[in-house]
């Protein structure tokens, strides 16, 4: 019962961060969906069991997304285009993280209550490398692989975020000419 409620959760989650990537309009927000995408993702690897994957994926795709969040921020300007529409923003952080706190709590909770015992036995010839590389390429060969895809996706993403307006250097124009195209800029959006 504990990992159907956990799935069709995680899942949910997953599909609405990377919904909120596709359809948003502002930079910001969609790298931000695609880095807890990411995330959500590593938690299917914790439902199977496959504990060393699930950090892999935290430490390694959601990594690259956020390598990708930084370069994305340093080539727009997104900020400027977020207007918060949140009455009380103190009261939105606070409940918004006891929320996570209590999902947390909860999915934490049956794993807590168990004996905590190491899964596989750690062989003293080899280790337990060599059993990791086995289910990594056996049994989970396929949600791998995924994952993989996905970091090609955020790659061709960064790739296709880097290529737009490059033709243009803000660092080489006087603040005559920002302002002047700013003034240009905002013409064209209010036409």
């Amino acid at each position: 019962m504990f990992e159907v409620v956990s799935f069709y959760t995680f899942a949910f989650l997953t599909i609405s961060m990377f919904l909120t990537t596709i359809f948003t309009k502002n930079a910001l927000y969609a790298l931000s969906s695609l880095a807890a995408g990411m995330i959500f993702i590593s938690s299917f690897f914790f439902i199977l069991d496959a504990d060393f994957l699930g950090v892999v994926q935290i430490v390694v795709y959601t990594g690259a997304v956020m390598a990708l969040y930084a370069f994305g921020m340093m080539f727009f300007d997104s900020i400027k285009d977020i207007k918060e529409k949140v009455a009380n923003p103190r009261l939105a952080f606070f409940l918004s993280g006891m929320i996570a706190l209590i999902m947390v709590i909860i999915f934490t909770a049956p794993m807590i209550g168990a004996n905590v015992e190491a899964l596989y036995p750690v062989h003293t010839n080899y280790g337990n490398i060599q059993d990791v590389g086995i289910v990594l390429f056996t049994k989970y060969l396929v949600p791998f692989e995924v994952a993989a895809v996905m970091l090609l996706v955020a790659m061709i993403g960064g790739i296709i975020l880097a290529g737009k307006k490059m033709d243009l250097s803000l660092t080489k124009m006087s603040d005559a000419e920002i302002r002047d195209m700013k003034i240009e800029k905002n013409k064209k959006v209010l036409s």
